[in-house]
C-alpha cells in the first residue's frame, strides 16, 4: 500500500487464505485502496468549496449554515482521520517487508521530513498561487510530524504504541481549557501541540497552525498498532473490522449523548430534530476532539469491512485514486484553486483575493451556490482521473526509488 509517500506493499506477508480480496497482480488489499480513494474524493469536495463560497459563512455555525452546507462539510470530516490512521497502518506494513526497526525508523523520518517540505513549497503555492509569508501547519505537516514521532515509537512494543496512541486521543481534551498567552519556546511548543491559530515568529512571519499535533500523533500510533489486522484472512479480518467499527460508532453516540466529556462544544436541543442532529454531530476538528475522531474512525473502519463488495464501475475509479494518494493530493490543490479562479472570472466576481497569502478572506458579497460547488467538484474529479490512472500504471510497472516519494 502507498499512503502519502509510504510505499508498503505487503506482498511477502500474504498467506494463501488472505488472497481472496486482494488484487491478483499486486497483492494490494482492495478495500484499503477503495476507502482511501473515497476519502480523497471527499477531500476534493471540501477544497473546491473553499474557493467557491464565502469563507465567513462557516459550515459549522448553526446560526448561519443551511443543513445542505453543514452536511457538505460534515461528510468531509472522515478524510483527515482516515488518512492518518491508514498512514500508521501502512508504516506497520512497510515493516513486514524485511526492514529492521532502524531501517523503518529512518524510512519514517525521511518521509516525514519530505511531507513537511512539500507543505511549505508545492502545497503553499498551490493553495495561494503565491508564496505565502507564513509557515503552513496543515495536513501534510501533521502527517509528517506524526511519522517522525512514530519513527521513535516503533522501538516500543506494538501494544504499547497503541496504548500511547489511545491515551493521546482519549485524554488530550482534558487540556482544552489551557491557554498559553505568553511568548517563548514553551508557548510556541504548546500551540503546535494542542492550540490552533496563528503563531507569530519574527519579521511578520509566523506559523498558521491548523493541525495541532497531539491527537494526530495518537491517530497514527493507533493505526500502526492496527496494522496486523489487515494481514488476517478475509473472514477473520471482516469480523474484527465490523466489531471495532460498530463499537467506536456506538461509543461516539453514547459519550456524545452524555455531553460531559470528549468535545469542548456541547450539543443542545434545537428548534427542529434536524438542527438538533446537526448540533449533535458538530464536533471540533481543530484540534480533533475525542468525539470527532470516534465519529470519523468508527464508520471508516466499518466501511473497510465491506468496500471490496462495491460494483466494478464504482470500485475501479476509487481504487485508482486510492493507489496514488499523494499524487492525487498534490494535483488536486491547483485544480481546485484553478476552478475557483475560472468561476470567479467567468461570473465577473473578484479574483485578486484568490492570489493572496493564507489565511484567505473572501471579499464582501463573494459566494456561489452549492450546486456550483458540486458541479465543479465533479469537473475536478474528471480532470484528475486520467493523470492518476496513468501514474498508478507507472507505479505498477516500475520500482524506481523516486516513485516512493509520490
Amino acid at each position: 500500500m502507498d499512503y502519502l509517500g509510504i510505499d508498503a506493499r505487503p506482498d511477502d506477508a500474504i498467506t494463501p487464505q488472505a488472497e481472496g480480496d486482494r488484487d491478483g497482480m499486486t497483492g494490494r488489499l482492495v478495500s484499503v485502496d477503495l476507502l482511501r480513494g473515497a476519502v480523497m474524493i471527499l477531500m476534493a469536495l471540501d477544497h473546491v468549496r473553499d474557493y467557491l463560497m464565502d469563507v465567513r459563512v462557516s459550515p459549522t455555525n448553526l446560526e448561519v449554515a443551511t443543513p445542505a452546507l453543514f452536511f457538505t462539510r460534515w461528510i468531509t470530516h472522515f478524510c483527515a482521520p482516515t488518512f492518518i490512521f491508514l498512514a500508521g497502518s501502512s508504516a506497520f506494513l512497510a515493516g513486514t517487508r524485511g526492514k529492521t526497526q532502524g531501517q523503518l525508523s529512518l524510512f519514517l523520518l525521511k518521509r516525514g521530513l519530505w511531507l513537511i517540505l512539500l507543505e511549505q513549497t508545492w502545497v503553499s503555492f498551490s493553495l495561494t498561487f503565491t508564496m505565502p509569508k507564513v509557515i503552513l501547519a496543515l495536513i501534510l505537516w501533521a502527517i509528517g510530524w506524526s511519522m517522525i514521532a512514530l519513527a521513535g515509537l516503533i522501538f516500543l512494543p506494538r501494544a504499547l504504541v497503541g496504548a500511547i496512541g489511545i491515551g493521546l486521543i482519549a485524554f488530550h481534551n482534558l487540556f482544552d481549557g489551557l491557554r498559553v498567552e505568553s511568548s517563548g519556546v514553551g508557548s510556541l511548543l504548546w500551540r503546535l501541540l494542542h492550540e490552533p491559530g496563528f503563531v507569530p515568529l519574527v519579521g511578520g512571519i509566523g506559523i498558521l497552525e491548523g493541525y495541532p499535533l497531539i491527537p494526530w500523533i495518537g491517530v497514527m500510533a493507533v493505526g500502526y498498532a492496527f496494522g496486523p489486522v489487515l494481514l488476517l484472512p478475509p473472514d477473520r479480518r471482516r469480523t474484527i473490522l465490523v466489531a471495532l467499527g460498530v463499537g467506536l460508532t456506538l461509543g461516539f453516540v453514547g459519550l456524545r449523548a452524555l455531553n460531559v466529556y470528549g468535545d469542548p462544544r456541547p450539543w443542545t436541543v434545537q428548534a427542529t430534530p434536524l438542527l438538533t442532529l446537526m448540533s449533535f454531530l458538530n464536533c471540533q476538528k481543530y484540534p480533533p476532539s475525542l468525539l470527532y475522531l470516534l465519529m470519523a474512525l468508527g464508520p471508516a473502519i466499518l466501511a473497510l469491512a465491506w468496500l471490496d463488495r462495491l460494483p466494478r464501475f464504482l470500485a475501479g475509479p476509487l481504487a485508482t485514486f486510492g493507489q496514488v494518494p499523494l499524487f492525487f493530493f498534490l494535483l488536486h490543490l491547483p485544480v481546485a484553486h484553478g476552478l475557483g479562479v475560472a468561476v470567479a472570472a467567468l461570473r465577473g466576481q473578484p479574483v485578486g483575493w484568490l492570489f493572496e497569502t493564507a489565511p484567505f478572506q473572501s471579499p464582501e458579497g463573494y459566494d456561489n451556490s452549492l450546486a456550483t460547488v458540486y458541479l465543479c467538484w465533479v469537473v475536478a474529479i474528471v480532470i484528475l482521473y486520467l493523470p492518476c490512472r496513468w501514474f498508478a500504471d507507472v507505479k505498477r510497472r516500475r520500482r524506481d526509488s523516486w516513485l516512493s516519494y509520490l
